[in-house]
C-alpha cells in the first residue's frame, strides 16, 4: 500500500470537517487535568492510561504510563512504534495537563471541560494548551499510516502531565529513560504562532527564574501623621530598587543580564518578522524595550525583566499608616548566553552597588526552565521549512526560540537531540486565562502541514546537510 502526500492530506481533511477532531479533543478536554490542583492525580493518570493509551495502542504503538520520579507529581506516558532500526526517529512531545479551569470566570454559555464551536473559535480548556496541540499531531501519523500503510520512520511519543507546574521530575526522567526517548530529533508542537495566519516553526525557547524582592523594616505600621518623613517607606525603597534594575522603559540595567548573543546570524532569521496576536491581542507598545532592538528582537532574541506583582501596606483597604514591609515578585525571560546560576547573584551584585544591600533577593521556584537555541540552518529546520511550504505554498516564520519557556532543555541538551516546534496556536488563544480556545482554520492547517511533515520524513528520510 504506496498510497500518495496528496492522499494523506485529504484524509485529514476530511477528519478535521467531519467532526473526527472535535470529537478526539471534546473526550479530552473534558478530563480536568489540572496539575496545579492537590486532587488532580486521578485525572492525571486517567488521561494517560484511559484516553491516550488506547488511541496510541490503536496505531500500533507499545505504551508505558510509568511513574514521576518525584511521586507527587503526575506519571508519564511513552509510546513507541518501531518500524525499522536503519529509519530515522523523531520524538514527538505534549503535555496532558492544563491550569485551573476558572470555571466561573468563563463567559456565560462558555465551560471550560465542554467544547463549544463560535464561529472560528474552539473553546476549552486545553484546547489551546495543550490537549488541542498534541491531538492534532497524533491524528496526522494516524493519516500518514491509514494512507502508506506505514510511517516510513520510528516514532516515540512523550506525554507528561506536570508542564503546567514547572515539569518537575521530567529532566530525572528522560535521564533515566534515555534508552526509551533516543531520537534524531524531537518535532514538537506548542506555544504560539506570531501571525494566527503563518505556520511557524521555532527551535528552542527563552529560559525563565521567577523570584522575589523583599524588604521587611519592623514589626508593623505607624500613623503616618506622627512618624511621616522619620520612618523610611519600605514601598519607596523598594520602587527605587525595582527602577535600578530596568529604566523608564523597561530596558535592563543589570549588566550580566544584558545578552551578548544576538548575532547576525540570529538577527537575519527575525529580520521581517511580525509579532500580530489577532484581532482580540494587545498592541505593541513600540516605545517599551530594548531601544535600539526591533519588536522581535526583543522578544526572540533579548532578556526581558517583568514585575509581575508588588505589595505594600493593604491594597485593598489603605490605612494612614507607614507599612513595615514591602514585596515585589518578579520574573526574568532569558536567551542563550545567560547563564542561569549567576542571575540571582548579579542582581545581588547590582542592588548592592546601588544602595539597596537591605532588599533581600530569593528564588520563587525550585525549577528553572533555561534557555535554548536551534540555528535556523539546522538540517532539521531547514527539511521542516521545505516541507511546510510544499504543503502551504508559503514559507513559514523561522525563530530561533520561542518568547515564552518550555522544558525544552531536558531534550535539547539531557537527551541531546535538534528540537523543532511548531505551534499550532496564536497569541491570543486565552491559553492560561478564562475563554481558552483553539482557532479552526489554525487548526485544520496544522493538521494538513504535520501530516505533510510526517509523510516527507517516511519518503525522504533524515534530513542531510546542505
Amino acid at each position: 500500500m504506496a498510497g500518495s502526500r496528496d492522499g494523506a492530506i485529504r484524509r485529514i481533511e476530511a477528519y478535521f470537517d467531519d467532526g473526527g477532531f472535535l470529537a478526539d479533543l471534546q473526550r479530552r478536554v473534558a478530563i480536568p487535568t489540572t496539575s496545579q490542583e492537590a486532587d488532580s492525580m486521578p485525572a492525571l493518570r486517567a488521561y494517560l492510561a484511559d484516553e491516550m493509551t488506547p488511541t496510541l495502542a490503536h496505531l500500533g504503538y507499545a505504551c508505558e504510563v510509568i511513574d514521576n520520579p518525584q511521586p507527587q507529581y503526575g506519571p508519564f506516558l511513552i509510546a513507541r512504534r518501531n518500524e525499522d532500526p536503519a529509519a530515522p526517529t523523531v520524538l514527538t512531545y505534549g503535555h496532558g495537563d492544563v491550569i485551573r479551569g476558572q470555571d466561573e470566570q468563563w463567559r456565560a454559555g462558555l465551560s471550560p471541560w465542554t467544547i463549544v464551536v463560535e464561529g472560528e473559535r474552539i473553546y476549552g480548556r486545553g484546547t489551546a494548551d495543550n490537549k488541542g496541540q498534541h491531538s492534532i499531531n497524533i491524528a496526522a501519523l494516524e493519516a500518514v499510516l491509514a494512507e502508506r500503510g506505514r510511517l516510513g520512520f520510528n516514532s516515540t511519543i512523550l506525554i507528561e502531565t506536570g508542564e503546567e507546574t514547572g515539569s518537575p521530575g521530567l529532566a530525572a526522567f528522560c535521564a533515566q529513560h534515555r534508552d526509551k526517548l533516543k531520537a534524531d530529533a524531537l518535532l514538537g508542537s506548542d506555544g504560539p504562532r506570531l501571525d494566527p495566519k503563518r505556520p511557524a516553526i521555532f527551535g528552542g525557547t527563552r529560559g525563565t527564574m521567577n523570584f522575589t524582592m523583599a524588604l521587611d523594616l519592623r514589626a508593623g505600621g505607624h500613623h503616618s501623621g506622627n512618624w511621616g518623613g522619620l520612618l523610611a517607606n519600605p514601598g519607596l525603597i523598594m520602587a527605587h530598587a525595582i527602577a535600578c534594575v530596568a529604566d523608564a522603559r523597561g530596558q535592563i540595567k543589570v549588566p550580566e543580564w544584558r545578552p551578548r548573543t544576538l548575532t547576525n546570524s540570529v538577527r537575519a532569521a527575525l529580520a521581517g518578522l511580525t509579532i500580530d496576536g489577532g484581532p482580540d491581542g494587545p498592541r505593541i507598545d513600540t516605545e517599551w524595550g530594548e531601544e535600539a532592538l526591533t519588536p522581535a528582537e526583543r522578544v526572540f532574541g533579548w532578556n526581558s525583566f517583568e514585575v509581575l506583582a508588588f505589595r505594600t501596606g493593604n491594597p485593598d483597604k489603605p490605612v494612614n499608616a507607614i507599612p513595615p514591609s514591602a514585596i515585589a515578585h518578579c520574573q526574568l525571560r532569558f536567551v542563550v548566553g545567560t547563564d542561569p546560576k549567576d542571575i540571582l547573584p548579579a542582581l545581588r551584585r547590582h542592588l548592592d552597588r546601588h544602595g539597596f544591600g537591605q532588599v533581600a533577593v530569593a528564588p520563587s521556584r525550585e525549577v528553572i526552565m533555561n534557555a535554548t537555541r536551534l540555528d535556523p540552518d539546522n538540517p532539521w529546520a531547514k527539511w521542516a521549512v521545505a516541507s511546510i511550504q510544499r504543503t502551504t505554498g508559503h514559507k513559514p516564520d523561522v525563530i530561533p526560540n520561542l518568547g515564552g519557556s518550555l522544558p525544552n532543555e531536558v531534550f535539547a541538551d539531557i537527551l541531546g537531540m535538534p528540537t523543532v516546534w511548531v505551534p499550532h496556536s496564536y497569541a491570543a488563544c486565552s491559553q492560561h486565562a478564562p475563554n481558552e480556545h483553539l482557532l479552526a482554520p489554525v487548526a485544520r492547517e496544522a493538521l494538513r502541514l504535520m501530516t505533510g511533515l510526517f509523510w516527507d520524513l517516511g519518503e525522504q528520510g533524515r534530513p542531510q546537510p546542505g
